[in-house]
């Protein structure tokens, strides 16, 4: 009984490291549990939430130094969300540029 009880704990711990913390609903505790996310970080964002939430990752973005593109992507992967939503990155097949073909 001891051990299904143990095995129950330990699956309940594994399924909240995977849960999603919203930026908008996390407490200084949650952020911090985000890997790549420290105090400075969850200052910042905190701070600027208080001035009003985050509508969106691009919202969350330009309020927030540190917040660029590629670190979004990736606190997003580590579960943050920004009101459930998770980071689809910038659509940069409009924006790239045609290299010219060196013949």
């Amino acid at each position: 009984m001891l051990k299904k009880i143990l095995a129950i704990t330990g699956l309940l711990f594994s399924l909240s490291s995977f849960a999603a913390v919203d930026v908008n609903k996390a407490n200084a505790a949650d952020l911090d549990g985000i890997k790549g996310i420290g105090p400075s970080l969850s200052g910042k964002i905190l701070k600027e939430r208080n001035k009003g939430q985050f509508k969106d990752w691009p919202d969350l973005m330009s309020r927030v130094s540190g917040m660029g593109d590629k670190n979004s992507a990736k606190l997003s992967a580590e579960g943050l969300t920004v009101n459930g939503a998770v980071y689809k990155g910038t659509d940069t097949s409009q924006t790239a540029k045609v290299k010219p073909n060196k013949s």
